[in-house]
C-alpha cells in the first residue's frame, strides 16, 4: 500500500500568498519561521524587512515594560517588608499593655502608609482583660466570623467603610485590610483592621505574607501582655 504525499512547490505558496495578501496579518507567528532576505531592489522586500524590525521592536518594548514592572514590584515588596519589620521592632519596644495598644491604633497607620488602623475584638467586654481600653472597638459576637467569612486575611478595594470597625473614620475608608488575630483558645475572636482612603491601596489577589506575619506577632505580643496561653 502506498502513501498519498501531495507535494507543496513554491510556485504554491506564491500563489497562495498572492490570493491571501493579509495572511501575515492574520498570522503574524508564520515570520518567525522565515529568513528575510540581506537587501532587495523590489519595494515588498523592503515593506517585508520593515515589518520584522518593527516587531523586534515592538518585542523589545515588551520585554523593557515587563522588566520595569518586574524591577517595580521588587522594590514596592522590599519596601514594605522593611515597614513590617520596623512595625514588629515598635511592637516589642512597648513599656506597657497600654502603650502596646496604643501603638496598634495610633503608630501603626503611619508606619504601614494606612489612613486608619483599629484592633476589633468579639466580645460580650468580660472575655478579655482590659477590653476597654481606649482604641480596643468591641462587637456583637458572630461579627467578626461573618465578616471574615472563613477567611485569615481579608483585602477588599473600592468599598464604603464600616463604623463598626472604624467610627468615625469610616467616612474616609475606601479599601481595607481585616486580618484575624486568634489571640488565645480562651479568647474570642478579633481582627486588626487597617483602613486607606485610597480604593486601590488593598486588593484581592495582593500578597498577603508579610502581613499575616505582622498578625501573628500580635497575637503572641498580646498574650504575653495578658499572660494568656496560646
Amino acid at each position: 500500500m502506498t502513501e498519498d504525499k501531495t507535494l507543496i512547490s513554491a510556485q504554491d505558496v506564491l500563489t497562495y500568498l498572492r490570493t491571501h495578501p493579509k495572511f501575515l496579518m492574520t498570522h503574524p507567528e508564520a515570520c518567525e519561521f522565515l529568513t528575510p532576505p540581506k537587501s532587495g531592489a523590489g519595494r515588498n522586500v523592503a515593506d517585508f524587512q520593515n515589518f520584522m524590525i518593527q516587531r523586534l521592536k515592538a518585542d523589545k518594548e515588551r520585554v523593557l515594560e515587563t522588566t520595569q514592572a518586574i524591577v517595580e514590584n521588587a522594590r514596592s515588596n522590599m519596601n514594605n517588608q522593611q515597614r513590617i519589620h520596623n512595625v514588629v521592632l515598635r511592637l516589642l519596644e512597648a513599656q506597657s499593655f497600654e502603650e502596646f495598644i496604643v501603638i496598634i491604633t495610633m503608630d501603626l497607620s503611619a508606619m504601614l502608609d494606612t489612613d486608619i488602623s483599629v484592633l476589633v475584638v468579639e466580645s460580650s467586654g468580660a472575655d478579655i482583660p482590659h477590653i476597654h481600653t481606649p482604641g480596643i472597638r468591641v462587637v456583637p459576637e458572630g461579627t467578626i466570623d461573618r465578616w471574615m467569612n472563613g477567611k485569615n486575611t481579608l483585602l477588599q478595594s473600592d468599598i464604603s467603610g464600616i463604623e463598626a470597625i472604624y467610627g468615625g473614620g469610616a467616612t474616609l475608608v475606601a479599601s481595607q485590610a481585616l486580618l484575624r488575630v486568634d489571640i488565645s483558645k480562651n479568647t474570642p475572636p478579633a481582627i486588626l483592621a487597617f483602613g486607606s482612603r485610597d480604593p486601590m491601596m488593598f486588593q484581592d489577589g495582593q500578597g498577603t505574607d508579610m502581613v499575616s506575619f505582622l498578625a501573628r506577632v500580635v497575637e503572641r505580643c498580646f498574650r504575653t501582655w495578658l499572660n494568656l496561653p496560646a
